[in-house]
C-alpha cells in the first residue's frame, strides 16, 4: 500500500519534559512516512519548553497556548491539521513503528470504521508491565465500557460531523464519551490486536484523577447521551445485571478463602465478649 493519505498526530503535551521527545520520535520513526506531526504545548513549564525548542525542527508545527485540557489542545492541534486521518497522541506515551501503516489498513477495508485502536503494553512505575485489550466494538459495546484507547485513529470528517472533543471534560472520560459521539449513528471501532502503544501508568494521571471521581463523569455520559441509553436500555440493563452477577460471585469467593474463615474464628470470642456490655 502506498502513502498516499496525509496522516495527522495530534500530540497534547504539558508538563512532560521526560517523555515528549521518545512521543515524537515514534511517531517519526513510523513505517508509514505520509505523516504531519502537531505538537501542542498546552501551557507547559519551562523545563517542558526547552525540549519542545529542541524538538521543533523535526515537527511539522508547534503551537503554544495557556493552559486549557487536554480536550481543548486535542481540538486545536485538529483543527491546524491538514490529514484527512487524525491520530492522537498522549504526550508521555508513544507508538511502536508500524502502528499507523497498519491502521489505516482498517479504514481502507471496511468503511464502516470509525476508530482503530489495538492492544496496549502498559508499564507500571515498578517498572512491571501488562498487556491490556481494548475490546472495539459498536455504539452498544461504547455505552457500556470504553473500547478503545485514548490514543486512537479516526477521519478528519468523522471529528468534525462529531464536534471535536468535549472541552468541559477536563477531568477524564473526555476520549470515551467523543466515541460515543463517534459510533452514534453507525459504525464500528477496530482493534489491532497486537500491543502497537505503550502506556504508561503513572501517579496522578488524568486517568487515575478520573477514577476518583468515576461516578460524577458516568451520569454525565449518561444524562449527556440518555436518547442513546434509552434507546439501548435493554443492552446496558443486561451490562449492569452482569457486572452485579460478577459482585456477588467474589463475595461469595471471598468467603470460602482460607483467611476469611481464620480470621471469623480469630474474632468470635471478641465479639462475644463485646456484646456482654451493650
Amino acid at each position: 500500500m502506498g502513502n498516499n493519505y496525509l496522516i495527522s498526530v495530534i500530540i497534547p503535551c504539558y508538563n512532560d519534559a521526560k517523555y515528549i521527545e521518545q512521543a515524537v520520535l515514534s511517531v517519526l520513526n513510523q513505517t508509514y512516512l505520509n505523516i504531519e506531526v502537531i505538537v501542542v504545548d498546552d501551557g507547559s513549564n519551562e523545563e517542558t519548553k526547552k525540549v519542545l525548542n529542541k524538538l521543533k525542527h523535526q515537527i511539522t508545527k508547534l503551537i503554544t497556548q495557556e493552559n486549557q485540557g487536554q480536550s481543548a489542545a486535542r481540538n486545536v492541534g485538529i483543527c491546524e491539521s491538514n490529514g484527512e486521518y487524525i491520530l492522537v497522541l498522549d504526550s508521555d506515551d508513544y507508538f511502536e513503528p508500524s502502528f499507523i501503516e497498519k491502521a489505516i489498513k482498517f479504514f481502507l477495508e471496511n468503511e464502516k470504521t470509525k476508530i482503530v485502536t489495538c492492544f496496549a503494553n502498559l508499564i507500571l512505575e515498578n517498572g512491571k508491565s501488562y498487556i491490556y485489550k481494548p475490546k472495539g466494538g459498536d455504539i452498544t459495546c461504547f455505552l457500556c465500557s470504553n473500547g478503545a484507547l485514548g490514543s486512537a485513529m479516526f477521519k478528519k470528517i468523522d471529528w468534525n460531523i462529531a464536534g471535536g472533543y468535549d472541552e468541559t471534560m477536563r477531568q477524564g472520560f473526555e476520549d470515551w464519551e467523543y466515541y460515543i459521539r463517534l459510533l452514534q449513528k453507525e459504525g464500528v471501532a477496530q482493534v489491532i490486536e497486537e500491543p502497537l502503544y505503550n502506556y504508561r501508568k503513572r501517579n496522578n494521571t488524568t486517568t487515575q484523577r478520573a477514577n476518583k471521581v468515576k461516578y460524577e463523569l458516568l451520569l454525565y455520559l449518561f444524562r449527556k447521551h440518555i436518547e442513546l441509553y434509552t434507546k439501548h436500555i435493554d443492552n446496558y440493563v443486561s451490562f449492569l445485571l452482569s457486572i452485579t452477577e460478577i459482585e456477588e460471585i467474589e463475595k461469595i469467593k471471598n468467603t470460602q478463602r482460607l483467611e476469611f474463615k481464620i480470621g471469623k474464628v480469630i474474632l468470635k470470642p471478641l465479639r462475644w465478649v463485646k456484646s456482654l456490655f451493650r
